[in-house]
């Protein structure tokens, strides 16, 4: 059976939410196919019942998961046949240290960088609730006054992901020598500013772009998708 995984969509269909991505990415790692159902915004009080809030959500058979990180969980425990997502509870720990500080440092500074542009692709009946939740978030500011300035961030965001370049000198992954699930929670941020964001948040010359490009070659170019260019 099929795995269904719901997955928030732009108007345009491109994929907007990274945590989407980084299951995308762990159901491929795992070889199990899946079917994505778009949905908005606004859709996602709707499903299941209502039982949550965000996505991602998965549905197998029976079975309905939500959170990436109960996700990654169940499919290892789950589908115990097929290539595992964490080969040690080491490992688990330290792609969830790592899954903290990309969101802290990395995350962040994306979504002050590309939160107009997110609110600009959403479905027209999507785009009054992500104006009202948002600016709630931006001390009195509208998503507009927000994004002003927003050129002189990048700066801020391509000093905040050294750590990651410093690991990328000495392996061609986060992983080592093959991709692992740090891979996909960082290659999921880059894509989801891929589908909004209006301005190339890296230099031609960074050396991220050679990761991101064995990234999204993965599983037959999984992140290989229509996207706003990621370098200037």
């Amino acid at each position: 059976m099929t795995i269904r995984l719901y997955d928030l969509v732009a108007a345009n269909g491109r994929s907007l939410s990274p945590f989407v991505w980084r299951i995308k990415y762990a159901l491929a790692h795992k070889g199990l196919s899946f079917e994505a159902a778009p949905v908005g915004f606004t859709d996602i009080p709707k499903l299941c019942g209502g039982k949550y809030k965000t996505v991602p959500i998965i549905e197998d058979g029976a079975t309905t998961v939500c959170d990436s990180w109960a996700i990654a969980d169940y499919l290892d425990k789950t589908y115990r046949d097929a290539p595992t997502l964490f080969t040690s509870p080491q490992e688990r720990a330290m792609a969830h240290f790592f899954d903290g500080w990309f969101g802290l440092e990395i995350m962040n500074r994306i979504f002050q960088i590309n939160v107009a542009d997110i609110h600009n692709h959403a479905r027209p009946e999507d785009q009054p609730y992500f104006r009202q939740s948002r600016e709630a978030r931006l001390g009195g500011k509208t998503l507009e006054q927000f994004a002003e300035g927003r050129d002189a961030r990048l700066d801020e965001l391509r000093y905040a992901l050294r750590p990651m370049r410093a690991a990328l000198l000495s392996a061609p992954f986060l992983g080592g020598d093959t991709a692992n699930y740090a891979d996909y929670i960082a290659l999921g941020g880059f894509l989801w500013a891929g589908a909004v964001c209006t301005i190339p948040l890296l230099k031609a010359d960074d050396k991220l772009n050679d990761w991101l490009k064995r990234g999204f070659d993965l599983y037959d170019g999984i992140g290989n998708v229509e996207r706003y260019p990621l370098t200037a």
